[in-house]
């Protein structure tokens, strides 16, 4: 066996290993239609929650759900192997997502936001009037929280949403959106920066309590998210 031959079994046994969804895609692509269904299975909730929290609205999370399954089954010999399959699927419904915010035609929400260096990011203000003490019970957080995160630019949110809420890492964000990490660590910031700032001028109060308060530092940052998000 000549070494390259060597290296490229060596590589995709390494990838096997680190991949616990590559029995299933190969299982998948030999025509093991159970195979393919576990993949869904495994992943559907994930990614109708990321598509959910991208686009605020279920009907269109669940369009892009379903033309990424379908997109993932007709084109499943196009996978290489080369990131996770994860995080190739997560791609494929975040394009999904992006498509259908670009249909909606927000004028207030482009969704280019960078400048020649991909450093700069325009604020989206939005107006913030609520009284505070309207501001009470469950429902009504949990609509302040959705709020504030659908003001965020769509590519800041989504570096929220896989960071905070999926808790994906930052090289398999990068992955994901094609960015290098220090593109990933800047936009993460930028995103916390803009939520801390809308919520403490919706709760006047400030932001070291927005972050630090006990009840939140007693429960992970994840789940009390995905709790008033999802």
């Amino acid at each position: 066996m000549d070494t390259a031959m060597l290296e490229e079994v060596t590589e995709s046994s390494i990838q096997q290993k680190s991949d616990p969804d590559i029995p299933l895609v190969e299982a998948s692509l030999g025509g093991d239609i159970s195979a393919f269904e576990e993949l869904v299975r495994r992943y559907d909730c994930k990614l109708l929650r990321i598509a959910q929290q991208m686009t605020h609205n279920l009907e269109d999370a669940q369009e892009a759900v379903q033309e990424t399954f379908l997109k993932v089954y007709q084109r499943l010999n196009q996978f290489r192997g080369n990131s996770k399959f994860s995080t190739w699927l997560i791609r494929i419904v975040l394009n999904e997502t992006f498509m259908k915010l670009r249909r909606r035609r927000y004028s207030e929400m482009p969704l280019e936001y960078e400048d020649s260096d991909g450093d700069t990011l325009p604020l989206d203000l939005t107006d913030w009037s609520p009284n505070p003490e309207e501001l009470c019970g469950r429902q009504e957080l949990r609509k302040i929280l959705r709020t504030a995160l659908e003001a965020l630019p769509p590519s800041l949110r989504v570096v929220f949403i896989l960071r905070d809420i999926e808790e994906l890492s930052i090289k398999e964000t990068a992955a994901i959106l094609d960015l290098n990490p220090a593109g990933v660590k800047a936009r993460h910031f930028r995103a916390r920066l803009q939520l801390r700032e809308k919520l403490t001028r919706h709760f006047k109060i400030s932001a070291s309590l927005v972050d630090n308060s006990a009840r939140l530092q007693r429960t992970p940052r994840a789940a009390i998210l995905r709790n008033f998000l999802g």
